[in-house]
């Protein structure tokens, strides 16, 4: 992990969303730095939950070019957590969790971990439905792309 000081700065919300779980599914993202804000979204026709909670903050980490301080925010505790407790276990087990089975969704984990590694990461866990802000809004995003892919 880079430990340079002067690397850009970012605050990144993200939320994913499925009608059904498995089913139609959408994610979020809105990624925030002093020069402004970009948007990202996108969904799948057959997804769950939890796959489009990753995707949202993969999408997101793809989209920086140079290494950057990030501070994701999500109401995924399986995203935070994912990304600051479990992942290590995960690497160190084979890709394995604690009940000695393979890793779900490890096609967006296994980039995830070699982004985090580029990248100087944390997380926030906010309570989902609260009326935090950006969190409402990925959230209204990420359903709109679930239900245009149910369509």
């Amino acid at each position: 992990m880079y430990t340079m000081t002067n690397l850009p700065t970012f605050i990144l919300f993200t939320d994913g969303a499925c009608l059904g779980n498995p089913g139609p599914g959408g994610w979020a993202y809105i990624l925030r730095n002093d020069a402004g804000e970009i948007v990202g979204s996108g969904g799948d026709p057959d997804t769950t939950n939890q796959r489009m909670e990753v995707t949202a903050v993969l999408r997101a980490l793809e989209s920086l070019k140079e290494p950057s301080v990030i501070e994701i925010h999500a109401d995924s505790q399986y995203v935070t957590k994912g990304l600051t407790q479990w992942m290590d276990g995960w690497i160190a087990k084979g890709w394995k969790n604690a009940q000695k089975k393979p890793v779900a969704n490890q096609d967006i984990w296994k980039p995830l971990s070699e982004l985090r590694e580029k990248h100087q990461i944390t997380t926030i866990w906010v309570k989902g439905h609260s009326g935090h802000p950006e969190n409402e809004r990925c959230d209204t995003i990420a359903s709109a792309e679930a239900e245009r892919f149910s369509q």
